[in-house]
């Protein structure tokens, strides 16, 4: 029992189980009024998009459309329906999934449509486009059904109805107004999935949306285009326009699996890609005709898989295609092999099908049936050729040799397991397996299933043990081949040579740079140098982000040319460039090209010369200073190498209380921990008293201009817990006034992580985001405090920004960078940051009244 604040007495159970009641409640009101201000928001952002979305919805629900759709034969746009269904076409989807995907189409590009068009144009747009669209659609249908191809047969029979029609249409007329890169990221992304529903789904609403999407190129080409016409693409746009093609010809055959009645004409190429397993009522039909017995005998062992491996291998070859596709994203050369291989062998199965068909063929061949099989034919050659074409944009060699290594030693144990292992449990086979039959049935473990026909089925398991070896030898096999190839495309490492190392540092004494210069010579960092060697760019590649610390260094004409060529560089590896801690003259000179930038951190910068602890905001300054001078305690210059043992013991005693009591890793990057102390001109500050105890340490990093040090950065920072409590401002006030008297002309506190000063500017969406970053990562590094420590000093706020080329790669590049700040954290540390984050946010919430 406690008291409250008037004397009455307050049950502390009965309270936190009132707050259990209430902060539910706060929480979904919170959520509804969010969720109403969003919607408010975009009603009045973009009326048409809000309008058609609520119309959709009402209009589903009031007819009882929303699951099963609409009566298609009443609204459903036909080759054979009177022409107003066109437009009654729009206002219904054909089921759950299509009200939800049509609405999520909508909302990603209907209010940038109204902000770039206006609602009426938009509203115009969307109309015009699936008019246009269901009639060109069905016209092609029309023209095509003479040929005698069954799926045109089909489809002139069929009724839809198809907003979504409209809506791609709608973006792809929209991505004219777009800048270059995102121009050709939607319409290769829209374009290749219509084509992936129209070719194997095949559906008339899938044709029609196909028809839609060029009906809105034509539309958007003659009415809305204002920006030039775009350059051929880059090295870099060239490989993920391939990598896609190839990614969709994968994503197709899955997507046949997953239709319950698949009928594009790509629809029975997913045989070769990925195969279901085959039903108990074909089986029961193939095997009641004697002269199908092999067959029926390969069925019943296809059908026999369990579901986990038969999944697995039955989408084997489509795998494989992605895995692929994200090495030739890349640039990777071992996946240009791979993929021509693999699609030279799947247009070499198919001609063999269709020429045995052909060959075979009762009577003549009619043009539907040679269009009915030709055009998969034409799918990988199509594929193929591409590859070769552009054969000259994936020249990374990388060591495959531990990729063949493992997977050659996995294959033969694997293989050796099955075979001997199997002879040993022989009799759980039906019929029993000998020796050499399963010698001879091992080539059909590594196969998917589907391919199972094309040899004799010996035997089935009739026991777990052997079920095991039967169905999960080549699934593990192929799970080791899909995980190596994945590695060999991501572990493409730059090597980093002591001779660039020291080069580097020889242009940074020569040249200087920005306060962060000294950090581009600490170890972890690689590399590039302008073709002249007059400028350098240091970097660390993390995840395919090659992120560099600060500006290039060198001569300060050859910088900004680093810049290009640095991003060309990273084209050619792979990579995407992250310009990350840069100045404010760089961040101008990138955005000009076209860079996305943003602010990380903010740089405190102490003018050394007027320097004068006077005045009422030096108040906490001068008391360190006169505390300490009281307390006896003196600030010793050392280097690390000449520091004694005793005062270095103690440095790393300080340091190692201060990591365990966050429970978490050093932070590195541009976080100097002890492994940085010992760098070549790097000095040490350290707060003694007169037991030779150690209460405090900085250190500092030296700022070079044309050879001679100019300034110096304060990187380490480190007080003993039960120490002197102004260990820092005397260290920081006492390294200002011995570095004035040597000459120097600045200090920089160094940049405080996710920490900005406040200009009155609106941030925009990413800056907000890091805003809320640094917020919730308060309460264990304290980036703020560190920033609200440093303005005790009335230094001089540069901030300093974040740089990047692609905002698409924004995920990735979070995720490089707190993986660089933060490379050696753990999974159970990482929950540990999480816990902590809650609990200490938690713990300064105010207290709920009543």
């Amino acid at each position: 029992m406690s008291t409250s604040g008037h004397g009455r007495p307050v049950d502390g159970t009965a309270g936190s189980a009132r707050l259990e009641r209430v902060a539910p409640r706060s929480a979904r009101l919170a959520a509804v009024a969010g969720a109403a201000h969003r919607a408010q928001q975009l009603i009045r952002r973009a009326p048409f998009t809000a309008a058609l979305v609520l119309t959709l919805w009402i209009v589903g629900a009031a007819t009882g459309s929303l699951v099963d759709g609409p009566v298609l034969e009443e609204v459903g746009f036909g080759l054979s329906s009177p022409l107003w269904t066109a437009l009654t076409s729009m206002l219904w989807c054909a089921n759950l999934l299509g009200y939800l995907g049509t609405t999520a189409l909508l909302l990603v590009f209907g209010p940038v449509a109204e902000r770039e068009f206006g609602s009426l144009r938009t509203a115009a747009l969307f109309v015009s486009t699936h008019v246009v669209g269901v009639f060109l659609g069905a016209g092609l249908v029309r023209l095509g059904v003479p040929t005698g191809w069954v799926w045109l047969d089909y489809l002139q029979t069929d009724l839809a109805v198809v907003p979504s029609a409209g809506v791609v249409g709608l973006a792809l007329a929209l991505s004219f107004r777009l800048p270059a890169l995102w121009r050709r990221r939607v319409r290769l992304l829209v374009v290749i999935a219509l084509l992936v529903l129209a070719l194997y789904s095949g559906y008339l609403e899938d044709v029609l949306r196909l028809s839609g999407g060029m009906a809105g190129l034509v539309i958007g080409w003659f009415a809305v285009r204002s920006r030039p016409a775009p350059s051929a693409p880059t090295h870099e746009e060239t490989r993920v326009l391939v990598a896609l093609l190839l990614a969709a010809s994968a994503l197709g055959p899955i997507v046949v699996m997953l239709s319950p009645f698949p009928n594009g004409p790509l629809s029975w190429f997913s045989d070769l890609v990925a195969v279901s397993q085959p039903d108990a009522e074909t089986i029961a039909d193939l095997c009641a005709d004697p002269e199908w017995a092999n067959e029926c005998r390969t069925m019943t062992v296809q059908a026999s898989y369990d579901r986990l491996p038969a999944m697995m291998m039955s989408v084997l070859p489509a795998l494989l295609l992605l895995a692929l596709a994200e090495g030739l994203r890349r640039g990777r050369r071992f996946a240009w092999w791979g993929a021509l291989s693999l699609n030279l062998g799947l247009a070499g199965l198919m001609g063999w099908y269709v020429w045995n068909y052909v060959r075979f063929a009762d009577q003549s061949v009619t043009p539907g049936q040679l269009m009915e099989f030709g055009i998969p034919l034409l799918l990988p050659l199509a594929i193929v050729i591409v590859l070769l074409s552009t054969r000259k944009h994936f020249p990374l060699a990388t060591g495959v040799r531990r990729f063949w290594t493992i997977t050659g030693s996995g294959f033969l144990a694997l293989s050796a397991l099955y075979v001997f292992g199997g002879y040993l449990i022989r009799d759980q086979f039906a019929p029993e397996a000998t020796f050499t039959e399963l010698v001879a049935d091992l080539p059909a473990r590594f196969l998917p299933p589907g391919y199972l026909g094309l040899l004799p089925a010996r035997f089935r398991a009739d026991d777990i043990v052997a079920t095991l070896l039967f169905e999960y030898t080549g699934m593990v096999f192929w799970l080791v081949v899909l995980i190596g190839l994945l590695q060999v495309s991501w572990r493409a490492r730059p090597v980093c040579a002591d001779s660039a190392a020291a080069q580097a540092r020889a242009l940074m004494v020569a040249h200087g740079g920005t306060s962060l210069s000294y950090m581009t010579t600490w170890r972890g960092n690689h590399y590039w140098f302008t073709p002249d060697g007059s400028a350098a760019v240091a970097y660390r590649v993390v995840a395919t982000i090659a992120l560099t610390v600060g500006d290039p260094i060198g001569a300060p004409d050859a910088r900004r040319e680093a810049v290009r060529g640095f991003a060309s560089f990273c084209a050619h590896q792979g990579w995407t460039p992250c310009l990350y801690s840069i100045s404010a003259e760089l961040r101008d000179t990138v955005a000009a090209h076209g860079w996305q930038t943003v602010q990380v951190a903010e740089d405190t910068v102490i003018p050394l010369p007027p320097l004068s602890f006077t005045g009422k905001k030096w108040q906490d300054v001068r008391t360190a200073l006169n505390k300490a001078t009281k307390e006896g305690i003196t600030a010793e210059w050392w280097t690390w190498r000449d520091a004694p043992l005793a005062l270095t013991d103690q440095i790393r005693s300080i340091s190692s209380e201060w990591v365990a009591d966050k429970g978490l890793p050093e932070m590195g990057f541009t976080l100097g921990g002890l492994d940085e102390l010992s760098g070549d001109g790097v000095r040490l500050l350290i707060a003694v008293d007169a037991d030779r105890t150690v209460h405090g340490i900085t250190s500092w990093l030296p700022v070079y201009v044309d050879g001679t040090v100019t300034g110096w950065t304060l990187d380490f920072m480190r007080r003993r817990a039960s120490g002197f409590r102004g260990s820092m401002e005397f260290l920081i006030a006492s390294a200002a006034l011995t570095l004035r008297e040597e000459g120097a002309e600045f200090l920089s506190l160094s940049g405080a992580p996710l920490a900005r000063l406040d200009r009155g500017e609106r941030p925009r969406a990413l800056q907000r985001v890091l805003d809320l970053t640094g917020q919730v990562l308060e309460p264990v590094y304290g980036f703020r405090s560190l920033f609200a420590f440093k303005a005790k000093f009335q230094p001089v706020y540069r901030p300093m920004f974040m740089a990047y080329p692609d905002s698409a790669a924004l995920p990735r590049i979070a995720n490089a960078v707190s993986r660089a700040y933060l490379p050696g954290m753990s999974a159970r540390q990482g929950l540990r940051l999480a816990s902590k984050v809650i609990i200490r946010r938690d713990a300064r919430k105010p207290a709920v009244r009543h």
